[in-house]
């Protein structure tokens, strides 16, 4: 039963980041169906409740948590948190997706300050997250897998076209910190190796979200697999980075976009 049980996340303790958002929630679902324990993690308090709810109906013990990702304090309480409860972290999701107001303003219209925030608070606060929950389970000597959600606009240049008659683009500043976040992974996983670390991230392609009829059209169009991804695409490839199925899988990105990016 060697291969059956390769999933299994039973026994697992697992952190998402961006647990109340559209792909986050599903990521604390997907692990929790496959038997980890799971902190969800999320600057929005307000949306405790809801969650809850919404946890309460889900197999596995899940816990909400707040967690300020650009914020180490509030990073190192939320471990400290999971090392009192569970004694130990074996997978750290980063999906958190902080943004500015102003996000998605034209590249030769971004005030500096808020392209300075906008790295900072993705970029930066992924990279804080990273090092805490590595310096944590080499600490714990487990080892455990951190997996970080970049994009494939992290690798490619946008299609402007596919923007055209919307009100829709590609933010400038997202294409630097997804970039960022993909090497920075390699970095990590290179540092971390030797403590059982698996450090590795996830590229989406685009995801159904309400966007305009003609951008859905004009996406598909363009995908191999004439369509765009739904979020359930995307958690399959958290579970198994974060299973033992990956567990000679490290610093890789794992492109899952219907066959974009190789046309």
């Amino acid at each position: 039963m060697y291969y059956k049980n390769l999933f299994n996340l039973k026994n697992k303790v697992a952190v998402v980041t961006g647990a109340a958002g559209l792909l986050g929630k599903e990521f604390v679902r997907a692990l929790s169906e496959n038997g980890a324990t799971v902190i969800a993690a999320d600057i929005a308090k307000e949306k405790e409740s809801k969650l809850n709810k919404f946890y309460g109906q889900l197999e596995a013990e899940v816990h909400f948590k707040h967690l300020d990702i650009n914020k180490t304090k509030s990073i190192s309480e939320l471990i400290n948190f999971a090392d009192r409860n569970y004694k130990k972290i074996d997978i750290w999701v980063n999906s958190a997706y902080p943004k500015t107001k102003d996000w998605g303003v034209k590249l030769e219209s971004i005030p500096v300050r808020s392209w300075q925030k906008n790295v900072d608070a993705h970029l930066n606060g992924y990279c804080f997250c990273c090092r805490a929950a590595a310096e944590y389970m080499k600490k714990k000597k487990s080892g455990g897998s951190i997996i970080n959600l970049a994009s494939i606009y992290g690798i490619l240049g946008p299609d402007f076209s596919i923007y055209k008659n919307t009100n829709m683009t590609m933010p400038a500043a997202y294409s630097a910190i997804k970039g960022g976040i993909i090497n920075f992974t390699r970095y990590l996983a290179s540092y971390y190796g030797e403590y059982n670390v698996r450090v590795n991230c996830i590229s989406p392609g685009g995801i159904l979200d309400k966007q305009p009829k003609i951008f859905i059209k004009k996406y598909q169009d363009k995908t191999p697999l004439k369509r765009m991804a739904v979020k359930e695409d995307i958690s399959g490839g958290v579970v198994y980075l974060a299973s033992d199925s990956a567990k000679y899988v490290t610093g890789q990105n794992l492109v899952i976009d219907g066959g974009w990016s190789i046309i």
